[in-house]
């Protein structure tokens, strides 16, 4: 399924059994393209985790579609995985190891879902992609 061109907003008009993935990155970091792709690796991997077998096999079914989002800031982030606890979304956060590019500890990425569309759209619908 082709997203929408970049800088588009990331909301769709989602069927509503349709689910995704979107991982949200923070770009005031200035990550080398290698180091973000870990990251993103990363926050897919252990969102998808902590999602309900049920919505792990529904997103399977639908060839796992992820959307790549950027916020400017930590507090940002912060803020986005705030929201996701509340909806009840299943998420989280990624912290680096500090052994390359950035401190260790440092908050990179947020990963939400997979989940029906239409719940991350309501929290993510407002991003940018990346």
């Amino acid at each position: 399924m082709a997203e929408r061109a970049s800088g588009a907003s990331a909301a769709t008009d989602a069927p509503e059994n349709e689910y995704k993935q979107c991982i949200v990155v923070r770009s005031d970091l200035k990550l080398s393209k290698g180091k973000l792709a870990v990251q993103v690796a990363h926050a897919s991997l252990l969102s998808y985790e902590k999602a309900s077998e049920d919505a792990r096999n529904a997103w399977k079914r639908q060839g796992q579609k992820k959307v790549v989002l950027k916020v400017e800031t930590l507090e940002e982030l912060l803020e986005l995985a705030a929201e996701a606890e509340n909806a009840g979304l299943p998420h989280a956060l990624v912290q680096d190891a500090g052994l390359t590019e950035i401190p260790a500890g440092t908050v990179t990425a947020l990963g939400i879902g997979p989940a029906p569309s239409a719940e991350i759209d309501k929290l993510t619908g407002r991003l940018k992609l990346l």
